[in-house]
C-alpha cells in the first residue's frame, strides 16, 4: 500500500472512529489532501496554544463555525487539566493512606491509590477484631465557586454578550458571600461569637450536642475530661460541634431567624451579598453552550473548599497499637479523599457531562463540513486528540469520583464489616 494511501485510511479511521454513526466516503477525499490534513494541524496541544488560533482564517469557515469548533476544544482542553489535577490529589491523598497503613507504592492514578487504601483499611480491620466497633465523625467539606469568576470568564470567551449584563444564579439556598445587612441561613464567623441557633465547630461554654473533638464536662450523662464522646456532650467541644452554645461559637451558626453575620453568609441576604460563593449547582448567564462549558471546567478546577474535620473513635480494638495507626492515617488522609467524594462530586460529575455534550455538539459541526473534502478531512486529522483527551477525561473524572465515594464508605466499616456512625457526612 503506498503512503498516501494508508494516510488516508488512517485519517478516515480516525474520522469514523470520532464520529459514530455517520458514514464516510473515502472516495470523495483526495489523498494528496489527506497528506496535507495529517501533517498540517496548528498546535492544539495546550489551553494556551488553542487560544491562540484563528481557527476561520486558519481553516477557511465561517467566523461563527470558527468560535464553536475554538471553543469546543478550548472546553475540552480545560477538562483535561481538571481531570488530571483531581487524579493526582486523589492518588496522594489515598496512596498516603495506603502507605500509612502498610501498603507502600508508587501510586500514580487515583483507582489504584484508592482500592490498595480500600484493601489495607479492610486488612486492619480485620485485625483489630469483630468486637472493635468504629464510628467516624464528620465536619464535610464545603466547596464553592465564585460566579464573579464566572462571570468574568463568559464576558472574555463569548464576543456575542455584553459583560455588563451577565448574571450568573446559584442553585436557592446555596449562595454565600458577605451579607451587610441581614442573614438568613447561617453564618460562618471570622472570631469566636455568640450563637443565636445551632453552633457547628466549637463551643467554649454550655455546650449541649454531638461532638467529634474533646468533650469536657459530661459525656452521656458521665464525667468526660477531654475525651471523645460518642455521644451527647454537655459542657464545652473542642471541634466538629453541633448543638447549642451558651458560650462562644468558633466555626458557623444556623441561625434561627434572621440576623446580622460579621462573616460569610450562607443562604439568603436582605441585600445583593458581595463576592458570591455557590456551593450548588450553578445556572450560567446566556452564552455559548461552548463557552459556558469551558468556563465550567475552569471555574470547577478553581473550586474553594474549606477542609473536612475528621475525628474516629474506635472501641474494643484489640490491639492499641494498630488502633492508633488506623486512626491517625484516617485522619490525615481521608479529607483530601471527602473533598471529592462530598464536596466537588456533584460539580465534577456535572462539568464532565456538560463538556462530553459539548465535544460531540462540535463533532456534528465537523461532520456536517464533509461537503468541503480537503477543510473537513484536516479539520477532522486536528481534532480527533483532544476531543478524545477530553472523552478520556471525563470517563476519569467519574472514575475517581466512584472510587472516593467506595473509600469513604469503607472508612465509614466497623471491623465486624456493619457501617460505624458517621456524623455530618
Amino acid at each position: 500500500m503506498s503512503t498516501h494511501s494508508t494516510l488516508r485510511s488512517l485519517v478516515l479511521g480516525a474520522f469514523c472512529g470520532l464520529f459514530v454513526g455517520t458514514s464516510c466516503d473515502i472516495a470523495s477525499v483526495a489523498p494528496g489532501d489527506l497528506a496535507k490534513a495529517a501533517a498540517g494541524c496548528p498546535d492544539v496541544s495546550s489551553l494556551e496554544a488553542i487560544a491562540s488560533i484563528d481557527f476561520a482564517k486558519e481553516f477557511g469557515l465561517e467566523v461563527k463555525v470558527g468560535a464553536q469548533i475554538k471553543g469546543g476544544l478550548e472546553a475540552a482542553a480545560q477538562l483535561k487539566g481538571f481531570a488530571g489535577k483531581l487524579d493526582a490529589d486523589l492518588a496522594a491523598a489515598c496512596g498516603g493512606l495506603a502507605t500509612d497503613l502498610g501498603k507502600p507504592g508508587e501510586y500514580t492514578k487515583g483507582p489504584e491509590a484508592c482500592k490498595a487504601a480500600i484493601a489495607a483499611m479492610g486488612e486492619i480491620r480485620g485485625k483489630l477484631g469483630g468486637s472493635a466497633k468504629i464510628t467516624l465523625h464528620i465536619e464535610p467539606p464545603r466547596c464553592s465557586a465564585s460566579l464573579d469568576a464566572m462571570a468574568e470568564c463568559v464576558g472574555k470567551c463569548d464576543a456575542s454578550v455584553d459583560p455588563g449584563s451577565l448574571e450568573v444564579k446559584c442553585e436557592p439556598g446555596k449562595l454565600s458571600g458577605s451579607c451587610e445587612a441581614e442573614c438568613s441561613g447561617s453564618c460562618s464567623m471570622d472570631v469566636a461569637a455568640k450563637c443565636e441557633g445551632t453552633c457547628k465547630g466549637s463551643c467554649d461554654a454550655k455546650f449541649s450536642g454531638t461532638c467529634g473533638g474533646a468533650c469536657n464536662g459530661k459525656c452521656n450523662g458521665k464525667t468526660s475530661k477531654g475525651a471523645t464522646c460518642n455521644g451527647k456532650c454537655e459542657g464545652k467541644c473542642s471541634a466538629q460541634a453541633e448543638g447549642s452554645c451558651g458560650g462562644s461559637c468558633s466555626g458557623s451558626c444556623a441561625l434561627k431567624a434572621a440576623a446580622t453575620c460579621s462573616g460569610t453568609c450562607s443562604g439568603d441576604c436582605s441585600v445583593k451579598m458581595k463576592a458570591p460563593q455557590c456551593d450548588g449547582k450553578i445556572e450560567p448567564p446566556k452564552a455559548s453552550a461552548e463557552c459556558n462549558a469551558k468556563c465550567d471546567a475552569d471555574i470547577s478546577a478553581k473550586l474553594e473548599c474549606t477542609p473536612a474535620k475528621v475525628s474516629l473513635h474506635i472501641e474494643g480494638g484489640a490491639d492499641a497499637t494498630l488502633v492508633a495507626q488506623y486512626k491517625g492515617a484516617l485522619e490525615k488522609h481521608l479529607p483530601m479523599v471527602l473533598k471529592i467524594a462530598i464536596g466537588m462530586k456533584d460539580q465534577a460529575i456535572g462539568v464532565a457531562g456538560n463538556v462530553k455534550a459539548v465535544v460531540g455538539g462540535v463533532q456534528k459541526t465537523v461532520v456536517s463540513l464533509k461537503s468541503n473534502p480537503q477543510v473537513g478531512a484536516r479539520l477532522t486529522a486536528c481534532v480527533t486528540a483532544p476531543f478524545k483527551a477530553a472523552i478520556d477525561a471525563a470517563a476519569s473524572i467519574k472514575a475517581n469520583v466512584d472510587v472516593s465515594i467506595e473509600v469513604k464508605a469503607s472508612a465509614s466499616a466497623s471491623a465486624s464489616g456493619s457501617a460505624g456512625g458517621s456524623a455530618g457526612s
